[in-house]
């Protein structure tokens, strides 16, 4: 793996402290709940798509961080230090 990879996947994100993070199949609330993410948890976001809005701790957003194949959780949830995309949009 070149090191460029390895620095890119190990960027993670803080989820919103006290908070256990609703991780749903697809983004918005009426998708399967898949899990549960214990409070103060680091996600990776491998990319990002626009859903049901949400309002959470970081605001109101349509923004879904896609966590891992078929894992979404509302941006409002997960501190990105931005109200847009912090990375690639999901195809």
């Amino acid at each position: 793996m070149a090191m460029e990879e390895a620095v890119a996947q190990a960027v993670t994100y803080p989820t919103a402290p006290g908070y256990q993070v609703n991780v749903r199949s697809g983004p918005g609330t009426g998708y399967a709940l898949v899990k549960k993410l214990p409070a103060d948890t680091r996600v990776p976001i491998r990319c990002q798509t626009h859903g049901q809005r949400v309002s959470g701790p970081y605001g109101s957003t349509d923004i879904w961080d896609c966590i891992a194949p078929g894992q979404y959780v509302s941006d409002a949830y997960v501190r990105t230090g931005s109200d847009g995309f912090v990375t690639v949009a999901c195809g």
